[in-house]
């Protein structure tokens, strides 16, 4: 595996495949690990011509875990967002999209 840092925050990833190939990036998402996409599926795209990347989102595996406070589990936001509360939350989707730490 292989680390890359990007707007001071360490990504854990393992590239497979030609870098001249066209690439698949494989997003894993909701706490799971890269090591979750199967190597039997990562292999087959390989052997069809293409460069797969898969990574571990900050927070997850092997990447960079964020300090301060935790953002709440699923069920947690799911209920909150049916009564129309906002969860307080360390980053957002779109702060992980901009490459920002914290809002």
């Amino acid at each position: 595996m292989a680390q890359i840092t990007a707007n001071d925050i360490t990504i854990e990833y393992e590239d497979y495949g030609d870098p001249g190939d066209p690439a698949i990036l494989l997003v894993m998402g909701l706490g799971a690990q890269l090591t979750l996409w199967p190597i039997e599926l990562v292999d087959a795209l390989v052997e069809r011509g293409f460069r797969v990347i898969r990574y571990d989102n900050r927070d997850i595996g092997l990447s960079q875990k964020m300090d301060g406070e935790k953002a709440p589990g699923i069920f947690k936001l799911v209920l909150m967002n049916r009564l129309g509360l906002k969860p307080r939350v360390p980053y957002t989707l779109s702060d992980m999209a901009s490459g920002c730490s914290k809002r």
